[in-house]
């Protein structure tokens, strides 16, 4: 009877040469990736590989990014400054206070020239049509500009090169 090389158990029947094991830390090389055995189907000829191309333009579709990104931020923040006004005034805010008269400054410059676009008799309403309109436009303009700039700065859309594969 041989010994098990953990020597666990006690083997009756020993195969010939007894499996060296090895301590995985022993190695320090990584062991090489398996090669895929061929295809069993036949030829490769519905195999279609895409590649892509780096892109030269990388620089130009960063900085439009950015400029896009700085448009939609600052008319973002022109509606939540008239939306917050429409709050302020719906709920009847003191606007001797600093915060509120700050917010009303600020509104009244971004209203678009909406201010009396609708005339109804409650001062409240007039302010949640007018500013809420304008913050509306803001939210639109914000959005034509970025498309006006992707569609006419950014470069065509990205070409993938499509090859049939020949294995012989």
């Amino acid at each position: 009877m041989r010994n098990d090389p953990d020597r666990t158990r006690l083997d009756p029947y020993p195969a010939a040469d007894p499996p060296t094991v090895q301590h995985p830390a022993a190695s320090r090389t990584p062991a090489p990736p398996p090669v895929s055995a061929p295809r069993a189907a036949g030829p490769y000829e519905d195999e279609v590989v895409e590649e892509g191309v780096s892109n030269p333009d990388y620089r130009r579709i960063r900085a439009v990014n950015i400029v896009c990104t700085i448009i939609n931020v600052i008319t973002a923040l022109f509606a939540i400054v008239l939306a917050v006004h429409i709050v302020l005034v719906l709920g009847s805010a003191n606007m001797a206070n600093g915060f509120a008269s700050f917010v009303e400054s600020w509104a009244a410059n971004i209203r678009l020239g909406l201010n009396g676009l609708f005339t109804p008799d409650s001062v409240q309403l007039a302010t949640l049509l007018n500013e809420g309109l304008a913050a509306i436009l803001w939210l639109a303009i914000g959005a034509l500009l970025t498309y006006l700039i992707r569609r006419f700065a950014l470069p065509g859309p990205r070409r993938v090169q499509r090859y049939r594969r020949v294995v012989r």
